[in-house]
């Protein structure tokens, strides 16, 4: 567009300067060459103006009129010829002179949801020593960093990979200085933390014991074995950090940071006679499944030599998770397994030592309980933290075969003479019941026949008591009888008393009297005499032996 003006511009003064020397013109020549003059710089003025749209930004590059750029700089901040510093904003720039500037538009640059954007300058001051990556940006720096005059003046940016990243935005950054990169945002998954190490910055100064987790002064660490001390980065410092990532995504710049990824989770190394092969690290999905290994073989204090199938359950716990990755790398490379299976094979070996076969068999909890507090300690000071040692096949066929069928024999020859044991306990205990139960018979019977003779004296006592009773209260009545009786013969006489009493018992018995009077009353009979005394008695004794013969008759039939 520059040019284009520029051309129109000088071609319309050329025609207009031309024309004023046509035969026709005859005045106004000096007016036509001002007014060509004019259109001249017009077109000259059209031409020193750029356009910038507002989706792209505008890149300078002075080509003359200006001193050389100094040795080792790419981008000018002081007018030099070269790229310029400066990057045009959308919108009307005016006084880009045509053929000592050339102005182009690249697009913005744009960092996509979910990524970031690593950045690298084509200029500034040169890295420190022994550095691949510029420090951070500050974060009250952080906008003013992205103009490029300001990096490299009193920004002192350096030359290089920069620590600092962009996050999902729109930037206008002058493609001559920052060159953008765009990768993957970091993400933790769930049930795993992320370690952070810095791969610039000056050497880290935060000492920590290993097995305690403690940080330590520098006359602490001095008396401590090296392997028992760890050096952590703090900001600005090359090395492990302490902090750790939690699950989740972040901007990380993944050249000036190394992420490892260590599960969180419980895992299981299983140590079996089924993976006798070459064990395969750990990866992807993998990690979630348990860790085979080959088998353990072991020899007792007795000579047996025979497999284990053994499963470790540890975990890395995330405050832990930096102690793993500074002592070994991560927790499914070749240094991790190797200390761990070194650990594992030989506490079983050493303890398998100091018992016999047919107890180590009898005594898994025991060896169980032994390797998980050798283990536990070992692994420790590596961060690995082990919470279980299950112990499952012990031996084979081929190894302890003889040796427990010897063993099943005994216990099976034991069994039975344990049960013939039990079954003589079982019969003297029967024997003892059956005569208990005997005893307990014959002391019912017993305590029977003396509550019988107790009832029985109790009850003769009774009988006497009331015959006792009963004789006295006849005698009473007797006595009262006869005075009555007494009495009532001295009013009336002896006899007609007689006769009262008689004809008292007559009414009381029912007796029929008539026909015995009848035949044995004498013309001179009268009441109270002594015919008819007589009279009255034979019909009563005659009633009374009737009585007496009725029930005889009813047991023995009738008399023949």
């Amino acid at each position: 567009m520059q040019l284009l003006a520029l051309f129109v511009g000088t071609l319309l003064a050329v025609f207009v300067i031309a024309w004023s020397y046509s035969p026709k013109v005859v005045g106004g020549r000096a007016v036509m060459r001002w007014f060509a003059l004019a259109v001249f710089l017009t077109g000259l003025a059209f031409s020193t103006v750029t356009y910038v749209p507002s989706d792209r930004v505008g890149v300078v590059t002075k080509n003359m009129f200006g001193s050389s750029l100094r040795e080792g700089r790419i981008v000018a901040v002081n007018g030099e010829m070269g790229p310029q510093a400066d990057a045009l904003a959308p919108g009307l720039h005016f006084w880009f002179w045509p053929f000592v500037y050339t102005v182009r538009t690249e697009p913005l640059t744009v960092i996509e949801s979910g990524k970031i954007g690593i950045v690298e300058t084509t200029d500034g001051l040169p890295l420190d020593p022994g550095q691949l990556f510029a420090p951070e940006w500050t974060q009250a720096d952080f906008e003013r960093m992205q103009d490029a005059r300001f990096f490299l003046t009193n920004g002192n940016g350096r030359k290089g990979k920069q620590a600092s990243v962009l996050t999902p935005g729109t930037y206008r950054l002058n493609p001559l200085l920052y060159k953008v990169k765009m990768v993957d945002q970091t993400e933790i998954l769930q049930g795993e933390v992320g370690v952070v190490k810095a791969n610039f910055g000056s050497p880290a100064t935060e000492m920590v014991d290993a097995e305690t987790g403690r940080s330590l002064s520098a006359d602490e660490a001095s008396k401590l074995p090296d392997e028992r001390v760890l050096s952590f980065a703090r900001e600005g410092e090359m090395g492990i950090r302490r902090d750790v990532l939690r699950p989740g995504k972040y901007p990380i710049n993944t050249d000036a940071f190394t992420v490892v990824e260590l599960y969180s989770s419980v895992m299981i190394a299983h140590y079996t006679a089924a993976n006798a092969g070459p064990s395969t690290p750990r990866s992807g999905a993998m990690r979630d499944a348990v860790a085979e290994e080959s088998d353990i073989r072991v020899t007792t204090s007795d000579g047996f030599k025979f497999p284990v199938d053994v499963r470790i359950e540890y975990v890395i716990e995330a405050v832990n998770a930096p102690v793993v990755v500074a002592t070994l790398g991560d927790d499914e490379g070749e240094r991790f397994r190797n200390v761990m299976n070194s650990a594992v094979r030989a506490i079983f070996r050493n303890n398998a030592e100091k018992v016999r076969a047919l107890d180590y068999v009898q005594q898994r909890s025991i060896q169980e309980s032994q390797s998980l507090t050798m283990l536990a300690s070992q692994m420790a000071r590596f961060g690995v933290k082990v919470t279980a040692v299950r112990i499952g096949e012990v031996g084979d066929e081929t190894s302890l075969g003889a040796l427990l069928k010897t063993q099943t024999d005994r216990e099976l020859a034991k069994q039975e003479q344990t049960t013939f044991q039990e079954q003589q306990k079982a019969a003297e205990q029967k024997k003892q019941l059956a005569r208990t139960q005997q005893e307990s018979d014959e002391e019912k019977k017993l305590a029977t026949a003396a509550y019988s003779v107790k009832i029985a004296a109790e009850t003769q006592k009774q009988k006497v008591t009331e015959a006792q009773g009963e004789a006295e209260a006849i005698t009473i009545k007797a006595i009262a009888q006869a005075d009555a009786y007494k009495q009532i013969a001295e009013q009336i006489g002896k006899g007609n008393a007689a006769m009262i009493e008689l004809l008292k018992i007559v009414g009381e018995k029912g007796i029929q009297i008539t026909p015995r009077i009848m035949v044995t009353g004498g013309a001179g009979g009268t009441l109270g005499s002594d015919s008819t005394t007589a009279a009255l008695m034979g019909t009563m004794l005659d009633q009374m032996v009737k009585e007496e013969d009725a029930p005889r008759r009813a047991t023995n039939g009738p008399q023949k």
